[in-house]
This record gives C-alpha cells, sequence and structure tokens, in this order.
C-alpha cells in the first residue's frame, strides 16, 4: 500500500470522529469528577493497546503540557512482575482482573481499550469493575465486540483497521490529557 492510500484512510477514520464530541466531552466530564473526588482512572490493553494505555497513564500522573496538579491514573499493563506471575499461576485471561480486585475502587473510573473489542482479560476485567462499582468505559474499533455489550459506555472507532483504531484512541486520549490539563491547571 501507498503511503498516500494509508494517510487517506487515516484522514477518513479522522473525519468520521467528530461525531464523538458529545461523548468525549461527557468523558471528561466523568473524568473531571473522578478525579476532584479521589478517585483514579484505571487503563488497560493488550500490545500496542498496553502501550497506549501505558502512554496515557504516564500524561495523567506527570502532566501533558501544562503545570497541573497530578492526576491519579493506573496503567495495569506495566508491573511484569505481577503480570507474569499470574499468567504463570492462574491465567492470562484474568491478569487485569485480579489487580482489579487489589486496586480498584467504587470512586474509579475503569478504560479498557481493545481494537476488537474481544479481548478476554479485558472482558473479565471489566465485569470485575462493573461488580466493585467501578464506572467502564470501552474504547473499541467499529464492532464494539463483546465490550459493547458490557461497558458502561463503549466509544467505538469508525474502523475496522487495527493502526486507524489505535490512532483514533489516541487522539481521544490526548484531548482528555489536553482537557483535564485546561481543568486542572487553573
Amino acid at each position: 500500500m501507498s503511503f498516500l492510500s494509508t494517510l487517506q484512510r487515516h484522514l477518513d477514520t479522522f473525519q468520521q470522529l467528530s461525531a464523538y464530541e458529545p461523548a468525549v466531552i461527557a468523558l471528561a466530564n466523568h473524568v473531571e469528577d473522578c478525579i476532584r473526588n479521589g478517585g483514579k482512572v484505571l487503563f488497560m490493553g493488550n500490545g500496542g493497546s498496553a502501550a497506549d494505555s501505558q502512554h496515557l497513564a504516564a500524561e495523567f500522573v506527570v502532566r501533558y503540557k501544562m503545570e497541573r496538579p497530578t492526576m491519579a491514573a493506573i496503567a495495569l499493563t506495566t508491573d511484569t512482575s505481577i503480570l507474569t506471575a499470574h499468567a504463570n499461576d492462574y491465567s492470562f485471561a484474568t491478569v487485569f482482573s485480579r489487580q482489579m480486585e487489589a486496586l480498584a475502587k467504587p470512586e474509579d473510573i475503569v478504560i479498557g481499550l481493545s481494537t476488537s473489542g474481544n479481548s478476554a482479560n479485558i472482558i473479565d476485567a471489566i465485569k470485575v469493575a462493573k461488580s466493585i462499582g467501578c464506572y467502564t468505559y470501552a474504547w473499541t474499533g467499529a464492532s464494539g465486540g463483546e465490550l459493547a455489550n458490557i461497558s458502561d459506555t463503549t466509544l467505538r472507532m469508525p474502523s475496522t483497521e487495527t493502526a486507524r483504531i489505535q490512532e483514533a484512541h489516541m487522539l481521544i486520549g490526548h484531548w482528555l490529557c489536553e482537557e483535564m490539563d485546561n481543568r486542572f491547571a487553573g
């Protein structure tokens, strides 16, 4: 495929995201309320979505662009000792749900990134988070997968192509970080 073909698919996906404005503003309002009320945001994903989760949690804790108070966030994808011990002793399908049991509180928000919407470990962790009383978001591709049936809110990116979905996830994630900077910097 040519570069211009890839760029066009990227642009086509991103142009459709303008319809998501009400949903991402609601997400920002929800995250702001969560943080101001002592909650935290827990991110999780697999592969590239694991890296995106880690990236977004770092932006929350450190800063995005502006000096502001820290915001509580954790990427459940970063502790290799927990991940490998759990996968070895139990199952990779429950690697995030075990952490959810240990770390999540009812006032928290859980964001699961899954391009397919069918990642078993994200599905299991969302179920556990809901049982704890957390509000759950799934960021998925166009189909939404099983996560669309169980998450409180699903943001379905308008693509079936993994790279375009992940790019859209990060656009929304970066906008959310920028919005939180603006809301908390004052």
